[in-house]
């Protein structure tokens, strides 16, 4: 009382997925299943079929047959419990009921008859028990899998480590032979330096980081600087200034610029020996010349899904204040924001609640407190604000990826859709790839690309995404991968707008007089932007 094969034929009789349950050649089976198409008879309203030694039990399911294979001696109800139970279970492996959507899915549908069928007897199982079975994940393969991928992460950081070692030891090494500070050792007089002195101009300071000179020149930069300026293409100011006899020469020298634009052709990631930036979307802001700098900055945290919709959607914004003398700290910044309700505002402890709910002024509680004169970096933060939204209408910036296999070829399409609340500056897609010898072919762009083949990365880069440009979009084409290889997507990009439309109206002096002169800075910027 047993079933002796389960199978899925054509109505021809052609065998596309057959499981035996007991031993048996591959020629008797073939040759039951070729005589069950010319045992069935049109009109017949039964189910199954006896011969002499085996008995048919079948179901039509479109263009195909659903059959097992039993001995005689079977019991027919459970035989027909079974079918019942193989035909709920074969759509749920294979969406398309016809030879093709059968024989792309024929291991997953003798996995699935396994878990049914075991010894030719019927396993009391459902069907999302059967699927659950399949589906099930192996805790010791995860766990393989993630120690694997810790070394190669690890083996990756090594890699980088040592590589800009080497570089940096190579440029240190060039710039000991040639130029460099070694210059002003070897001058060994009083009249070298003053011929330098002259070439800067007469008042300039030497100054380091990006500041500039107290008198009319520019100070001498120091090598960081440099180097960031002339690796982007733009001139130093230093290598620029105007020199009389042996004035200093900054800069990399020819042997320094050759290795790295070797480098560059081979399609290697330079990094540059200068201090990173915590946030790679964010320019550095120039330090302030007014009196008072009020920033605005607003920082996304956005997770969309590969097949629509928002996954996490967070916008955490500050508004800050720098104060150079501290006479000019005895004030109160009067703002003015968009009709947002879901926006939920916050003070600092020390500034005046009540004023600020009521005529929306930010003050200190304590008026003959001033604000701190000096502070460092973006200042001190006087509010901070929350957005947090589901709606995708709220998305300033949406990615679609089309990834499809065809033949020995992946062809992915990729475009984006710009919401016109904001005009975004230096956009760039980071798209992961798999690993590749050479760069993938490029159809179709609107924009520049640049593949990172370090870490196998395909960057695609728009300067300025507004109304000309709300839409655009890249085709490429690289080997056989699959769908997931190119995700998680990768955005970053800053504006000068915000979401909270946040505005300092004035600035009123709590000692009287003149309303003291302010700058304000406005900036949207990505912390976390990703498609996944």
């Amino acid at each position: 009382m047993v079933v002796l094969a389960a199978s899925i034929i054509s109505k021809s009789g052609k065998a596309l997925v057959s499981r035996q349950f007991v031993d048996m050649s591959r020629i008797r089976i073939e040759g039951l299943l070729a005589a069950f198409p010319k045992l069935v008879g049109s009109g017949k309203q039964h189910t199954y079929i006896e011969t002499e030694n085996v008995r048919y039990v079948y179901q039509p399911i479109e263009s195909l047959y659903l059959l097992l294979v039993t001995n005689k001696q079977s019991n027919i109800l459970e035989d027909l419990d079974t079918l019942r139970l193989l035909s709920k279970v074969i759509p749920e492996f294979s969406a398309s009921l016809d030879e093709e959507g059968i024989c792309k899915y024929a291991f997953e549908l003798i996995f699935a008859f396994d878990e049914a069928i075991s010894l030719g007897h019927k396993e009391n199982v459902t069907v999302s028990q059967v699927k659950q079975y399949i589906e099930m994940e192996s805790h010791e393969e995860r766990l393989h899998k993630l120690v694997l991928q810790s070394k190669i992460n690890e083996t990756k950081d090594v890699m980088k480590r040592k590589a800009n070692e080497i570089d940096k030891s190579k440029i240190e090494r060039g710039k000991m032979d040639k130029g460099g500070y070694s210059s002003i050792q070897s001058m060994g007089s009083m009249g070298s330096i003053g011929r330098m002195d002259s070439g800067f101009g007469n008042d300039s300071g030497i100054s380091s980081g990006n500041n500039f000179g107290s008198g009319s020149g520019f100070g001498l930069t120091s090598d960081v600087d440099s180097f960031s300026s002339k690796s982007k293409g733009r001139p130093s100011a230093a290598v620029n200034a105007p020199s009389k006899g042996m004035g200093m020469k900054l800069g990399k020298n020819q042997r320094a610029n050759q290795f790295l634009e070797s480098l560059k052709a081979e399609g290697e990631v330079i990094v540059e020996d200068v201090r990173p930036s915590a946030n790679p979307g964010r320019s550095a802001a120039p330090p302030p010349t007014d009196p008072i700098t009020l920033t605005t900055e607003e920082k996304l945290n956005v997770t969309l899904k590969r097949d629509g919709g928002v996954s996490n959607f967070d916008v955490q914004g500050t508004l800050s204040l720098q104060v150079l003398n501290q006479d000019d700290g005895f004030i109160q910044v009067q703002i003015a924001s968009g009709d947002n309700p879901e926006i939920k505002f916050k003070t600092h402890p020390n500034i005046n609640k009540e004023l600020f709910s009521n005529e929306n002024i930010l003050g200190s509680k304590d008026p003959n407190r001033p604000f701190p004169a000096g502070q460092s970096g973006d200042g001190l933060g006087l509010l901070k604000w929350r957005l947090q939204s589901k709606d995708e209408s709220d998305v300033p910036l949406t990615i679609n990826c089309w990834p499809s296999v065809s033949g020995n070829e992946t062809y992915v399409s990729i475009e984006y859709e710009a919401s016109s609340m904001f005009d975004l500056q230096n956009v760039v897609i980071s798209v992961p790839l798999p690993a590749l010898r050479e760069a993938p072919n490029v159809r179709q762009v609107d924009g520049e690309w640049r593949f990172d083949s370090r870490n196998s990365v395909l960057e695609w880069s728009i300067v300025l995404i507004d109304d000309s440009n709300r839409s655009g979009s890249m085709e490429f084409v690289v080997p056989p991968a699959d769908s997931s290889v190119f995700f998680p997507i990768s955005v970053r990009f800053s504006a000068t707008s915000t979401f909270s439309d946040m505005k300092v109206v004035n600035i009123v002096p709590l000692k009287g007089g003149s309303a003291p002169k302010f700058a304000q800075r406005t900036q949207l910027v990505t912390d976390s932007y990703q498609v996944v």
